[in-house]
């Protein structure tokens, strides 16, 4: 069955998006058809969403899903007139809080993603050029310098799981390819030695790293499934012989590798 699913917002309609996402991943058997509406911040823009809405309504014979993250309360009820099952992701929550805390609150747009502290934000961006100088085995000298270094045969997602922990939590990670020297000797690589406590490995089935290398070289030595099996196989050896933490990553997505890490490195969850 389709359905069509709205994420309004005042601000990005990141926030939106990622609890709608989450919630609708709970239901099988269905396909959405998406449509993010960012910056609905005027009685005009929230006029031409409503519409939009109800067109939608009109159109595909059942009411729409509305995931809306919005601050005026003055468009909140705009919207809720809508033909639409529309779910007010802050009103619920923030009525909540302002009965705990004792205050009313300041009901301003766009704080979950916006530029809220500069000092903060410096440290994301840090630690995002921190991971791009140190990936693939670069500046290996400067590892000490890092929270976390990610260790894994290619095209096992130690790049963009070092971006997603510098841009969502202000980490810094480096990460470091293993060859097949490295393979061959079963033995942590000597430049790593000093960041042992820091190293987590990334591990993959072989037959899904077949398919990932296959895509960017096909019919190669390199991303042959044999050759894929030899190497996984002997990165698990790796890790176990060096008592490594690591986690098998074929079915894992990029969030959840980043939390598993931060957890089992003990690495503070500084949410920008």
């Amino acid at each position: 069955m389709r359905r069509t699913v709205f994420f309004i917002s005042d601000g990005t309609g990141i926030t939106a998006e990622t609890l709608g996402h989450s919630l609708l991943t709970q239901f099988s058997g269905f396909d959405y058809e998406q449509v993010t509406l960012p910056f609905i911040d005027s009685v005009e823009n929230a006029e031409a969403a409503l519409a939009l809405v109800n067109r939608a309504a009109r159109e595909d014979g059942v009411r729409p899903i509305v995931y809306a993250s919005l601050t005026d309360p003055g468009l909140v009820d705009l919207l809720m007139s809508a033909n639409a099952l529309v779910l007010d992701i802050f009103v619920g929550f923030l009525r909540s809080l302002e009965a705990e805390l004792g205050t009313r609150s300041d009901h301003a747009k766009g704080r979950s993603h916006g530029l809220v502290d500069k000092a903060l934000y410096d440290v994301r961006i840090a630690a995002l050029n921190f991971a791009l100088s140190h990936d693939d085995g670069a500046n290996v000298e400067r590892y000490r310098q890092a929270d976390v270094v990610l260790l894994g045969v290619s095209r096992t997602g130690k790049t963009p799981t070092c971006i997603y922990l510098a841009m969502q939590f202000g980490v810094r990670a480096a990460n470091y390819p293993l060859t097949e020297d490295d393979l061959c000797a079963n033995r942590l690589p000597r430049a790593l030695e000093p960041v042992r406590e820091r190293i987590y490995g990334l591990g993959i089935d072989a037959e899904r790293l077949h398919r990932i290398r296959s895509e960017r070289r096909p019919r190669s030595v390199y991303a042959s499934l044999r050759q894929c099996q030899k190497e996984t196989y002997d990165a698990e050896a790796l890790y176990r012989s060096e008592r490594l933490r690591w986690l098998n990553v074929t079915a894992v997505s990029i969030e959840e590798i980043a939390s598993r890490i931060l957890q089992d490195l003990g690495l503070s969850r500084r949410m920008y």
